[in-house]
């Protein structure tokens, strides 16, 4: 664990997130495994080359999002994966930051799952014309980018954005800030591949005439068929083949006829 750690150098710029940053990288990426105890600060603060004082405000940095617990008695321990607060922003940054990413990104399918179809049902129902507007600018920079397919991440990123804010929910539009750096992670995997992502326009393009034409439960079964698509290049781009792709398998098999209408 932290005895096969280099030294850590860091600027005295906001010294104690930098810690936090640090320490909250190796515990999301598994590096310090849940269960292990830190060792005492002493051996911390000699690591990091800090005082004890910024190493004990990183420590609550860490603690207030659920990474790790402080106990007298029992020292400091990391939580399980279970406990952490993963819609913190930093915590996803860490968890991101990693290599075995493709468990959480099928975590992540499912919450979208459960919230953009709802968000684009609720979109066709309470935008105004300036939202529409929005998701249809995002959408045309998702068009123009077609050609350079990096750039193609915040206009997507864009779009589903501004169908939560069309939503005139007040939980949805913070949702979508959380997550923004999964999606942008999950987009990133999933517009690399020219085929893949210009089927991918297509079914955007269907989600924005439902909402245009004021189409609720169109729209809902559109952002479906998006999110079905989403999870077959996820694991088509993490090699990662079981049993998730099956359960999209009837939403998928639709993506080839709402291409053609379109």
């Amino acid at each position: 664990m932290f005895q096969n750690l280099r030294p850590v150098a860091l600027s005295r710029s906001n010294l104690h997130y930098q810690i936090a940053k640090k320490m909250g990288s190796l515990i999301a990426q598994g590096t310090i495994e849940p269960g292990s105890i830190l060792p005492n600060e002493d051996s911390l603060s000699a690591k990091f080359g800090v005082s004890r004082t910024a190493l004990r405000e990183a420590v609550k940095v860490l603690a207030s999002k659920g990474l790790i617990e402080v106990r007298r008695k029992t020292g400091t321990r990391v939580k399980p994966r279970s406990e952490w607060n993963l819609l913190d922003p930093d915590v996803l940054s860490w968890v991101f930051s990693g290599t075995e990413i493709a468990p959480v990104l099928r975590d992540l399918m499912e919450v979208r799952k459960t919230i953009e179809p709802a968000a684009a049902r609720m979109a066709a129902n309470h935008a105004t014309d300036g939202d529409v507007m929005q998701i249809a600018d995002a959408f045309t920079e998702m068009e123009v980018a077609t050609n350079d397919l990096p750039s193609s991440v915040e206009p997507d990123l864009k779009f589903h954005l501004a169908i939560l804010s069309a939503t005139h929910n007040i939980f949805m539009k913070p949702f979508g800030a959380l997550i923004q750096t999964a999606l942008r992670t999950s987009f990133s995997l999933t517009s690399s591949n020219p085929v893949a992502y210009e089927r991918t326009l297509a079914l955007h393009r269907a989600v924005l005439d439902a909402i245009r034409l004021r189409d609720a439960e169109g729209a809902a079964d559109a952002m479906n068929i998006v999110l079905a698509q989403t999870s077959a290049d996820i694991d088509s781009a993490t090699h990662d083949t079981n049993a998730y792709r099956g359960q999209n398998k009837r939403a998928y098999d639709n993506t080839s006829t709402l291409a053609e209408r379109s």
